[in-house]
């Protein structure tokens, strides 16, 4: 029986890890990388709740800055830099030559620019109206 096609926007995120899983051997197998980790920080209130993440991975000598957000009631005093400095601290540590990120011109670009991270590349109309800011850090050797 051939394998049909079917919308499911509500896949269980159980079965979207497993397959996540087996793009992430077959990469293995083809680069002889298999030093792939997840690479996450939490800022937490005084009542355990995430009000803070940047999240991502580190593999094959990258990192990727997947997920970066401070809740608002928490913007602007210092905390977004603070779990920046700490991803790319533990990127370094592990190895990383650079971290990339994309981020929304309407977001924190001058954040990463202001952590030495460089516009690569710019895409507008993404949403309509905005642009899709990719930006790359590349980390000094010590």
């Amino acid at each position: 029986m051939a394998p049909r096609l079917q919308a499911e926007h509500d896949l269980p995120s159980a079965e979207l890890d497993a397959v996540e899983e087996r793009l992430r051997d077959y990469n293995r197998r083809l680069t002889g990388r298999d030093d792939d980790r997840a690479l996450i920080f939490a800022l937490r209130d005084e009542h355990g709740r995430a009000v803070g993440i940047a999240a991502g991975y580190s593999w094959a000598g990258i990192a990727g800055l997947t997920l970066m957000w401070v809740d608002e009631t928490y913007r602007g005093l210092g905390h977004g830099r603070k779990l920046l400095n700490a991803f790319v601290a533990e990127a370094a540590a592990r190895g990383s030559l650079r971290i990339w990120v994309s981020t929304h011109n309407f977001q924190a670009p001058g954040l990463y620019e202001k952590a030495g991270f460089e516009r690569m590349s710019e895409l507008t109309g993404w949403p309509e109206g905005q642009s899709n800011i990719i930006l790359c850090k590349t980390i000094q050797s010590t």
